[in-house]
């Protein structure tokens, strides 16, 4: 049984002639004894538990630094790659870009080959119709020709 500061104040000794009764004495020192005992060794017990704790905490700190840094480093990594990420599309388009240009100047330059195409078979249409007339007008001058010494 603990005794508390209160209790052993009002504590109520037995007096004698010269003072107080040694056995009323001896049992409220035994008293307080014990609960001074009990104090300290619950103060002994409460000290071990706070030092557990104060390593608990020292413990939960190191890994509240370590996620912190953790945390900081997967952002900065985060970051790179995004950066990364930027330039490496960068890249893409401007090869899409350069990729489209040489296949438009291809298409442009396929599309004067067909146009001169088309107007050396003009030209060369022209001058086949030409013959052709030309050949033409030779052989109905021939039967023509032909037609008129028969005749004659």
């Amino acid at each position: 049984m603990s005794l508390t500061p209160v209790e052993i104040r009002h504590l109520d000794l037995p007096r004698r002639p010269f003072g107080y009764g040694r056995a009323a004495v001896d049992q409220a020192l035994e008293a307080v004894r014990r609960s001074f005992e009990d104090a300290w060794r619950e103060r002994a017990d409460l000290r071990d538990e706070v030092e557990r704790l104060e390593g608990e905490v020292g413990r939960y700190k190191e890994l509240d630094v370590l996620l912190r840094n953790s945390l900081v480093s997967a952002e900065k990594a985060a970051d790179d790659l995004r950066a990364q990420a930027g330039k490496e599309a960068d890249v893409i388009v401007e090869e899409a870009r350069l990729r489209a240009r040489e296949i438009t100047a291809e298409a442009e330059a396929e599309r004067e080959r067909i146009r001169t195409e088309i107007r050396r078979l003009k030209s060369l249409e022209h001058e086949v119709r030409a013959s052709y007339r030309a050949f033409l007008l030779t052989a109905l001058d021939r039967v023509e020709g032909e037609t008129e010494d028969r005749a004659a």
